[in-house]
């Protein structure tokens, strides 16, 4: 759909346990996909609720975008743009139709509530309340949607940090990932992504997913809460564990992994190749193809917590092989020998590899100028696919169409 389209009207229906409501679907064609009949009101902006959302999208829910008459954020957060739009934005809000409703404006705010009312799932990331005076809710929500999966997003949850911001910055910093990345005598590093929102909305999708599991076999709608802080100490996994379990603080490394060597980049003969060999056999494996054989048998290397304890002394002895090829060489010959490995690519160099290997990373979505080439949702289904219905909206690019559905029957 283009950004200058609007919806029609089609038989697609809600699957609300209140009634039944017609849902817009982009050119009159009912949705398809796992979750095809499903509504979604997304509340949310910036990155973790409308990554989630899209998610929701490409499985086949009916995703309506809310915006406040300023739009999202991310439209804004330029360079780089396509056509003068924040491939920001782009990235993360495909598979959705827009309206902008002004939360303030009663004729919006009645018109929101409605579209609540007949959701089958709602998604927010509003400070901790921010919605009580608006009647949007959980609370309220409920009042008249009381099989509706309502799933709010917050930085650091609705007690204590209510009030702190929710930026994936800060949480990398509270957590402690920063402390974990960059050199172990230099600076602590975020990472190149904003991993905590990404897994955030990753974490939201899974509730929703097992909320409307629950739904199915009870009637029964529920609230989701979560957030930045609480996903980034399960994401951080073994070292969240190695202080909450073992009683230790991980500590910076570089590239090394603490349980595992090698682990890591190691230099090539023309730049550097990651390496992994996390058992005893694919060490074996390794040195075979290295063309050193008897490194396996070593005492100082022949089990893993030897290996790791002794890297100082095996570390010389794999770089001095690895320099002898360039690092395509390398890739060949070790993936050949069933062995882990990969070069460092930027991301051209990634999306290459992947195409290479056929994964088909990118879609194009939309129609004739509208097309936008973009990442395919990264789940492969055998009956049910992800469909790419529609390029990103422009702010308020259905209004008309949803304004019309949501003043039906009121």
């Amino acid at each position: 759909m283009s950004a200058n389209e609007t919806v029609t009207m089609s038989t697609s229906f809600s699957s609300s346990t209140l009634e039944s409501a017609p849902a817009p679907v982009s050119d009159g064609v009912r949705s398809e996909g796992p979750l095809a009949g499903l509504l979604v009101a997304d509340l949310s902006r910036v990155l973790a609720g409308p990554y989630a959302t899209q998610m929701l999208g490409d499985l086949g829910a009916t995703v309506i975008k809310v915006e406040s008459p300023v739009g999202d954020e991310t439209r804004g957060w330029v360079p780089p743009a396509r056509d003068g739009v924040s491939t920001y934005y782009l990235g993360i809000n495909r598979n959705k139709q827009d309206v902008v409703l002004d939360f303030g404006d009663d004729d919006d705010r009645r018109l929101a509530q409605e579209l609540v009312r007949r959701a089958d799932v709602v998604i927010e990331n509003f400070k901790p309340g921010g919605l009580a005076k608006f009647g949007l809710d959980y609370a309220a929500v409920r009042e008249s949607n009381p099989g509706v999966i309502y799933a709010s997003i917050s930085g650091f949850g609705t007690s204590g940090g209510a009030k702190l911001p929710g930026y994936d910055l800060i949480v990398q910093a509270a957590s402690g990932l920063m402390s974990l990345t960059g050199d172990p005598d230099g600076q602590a590093f975020r990472s190149g992504v904003s991993v905590f929102d990404i897994m955030t909305g990753m974490q939201a999708t899974i509730g929703i997913l097992a909320a409307l599991n629950h739904r199915t076999r009870t009637g029964e709608g529920q609230h989701i809460e979560v957030n930045l802080l609480s996903t980034a100490l399960s994401a951080m996994a073994n070292h969240s564990s190695t202080f909450v379990a073992g009683g230790q603080v991980p500590f910076r490394m570089g590239n090394a992994h603490p349980s595992l060597f090698p682990y890591e980049p190691l230099p090539a003969g023309d730049g550097e190749i990651v390496v992994v060999a996390a058992n005893d056999a694919q060490f074996r494996r390794l040195a075979d193809a290295l063309g050193i054989p008897e490194v396996a048998d070593d005492e100082r290397f022949c089990g893993t917590g030897l290996r790791n304890r002794n890297r100082g002394e095996l570390r010389p002895i794999l770089v001095e092989r690895l320099a002898t090829k360039t690092v395509a060489e390398w890739f060949d010959i070790l993936t050949a020998a069933g062995i882990a490995c990969g070069p460092i690519n930027t991301i051209d160099g990634g999306v290459a590899l992947a195409e290479r290997l056929g994964l088909r990373p990118v879609v194009t979505v939309g129609d004739g100028d509208a097309a936008i080439p973009m990442v395919r949702n990264p789940i492969d289904f055998s009956l049910t696919p992800a469909v790419y219905r529609s390029a990103p909206p422009a702010l308020g690019a259905d209004d008309v169409a949803i304004r019309a559905w949501l003043e039906e029957s009121r």
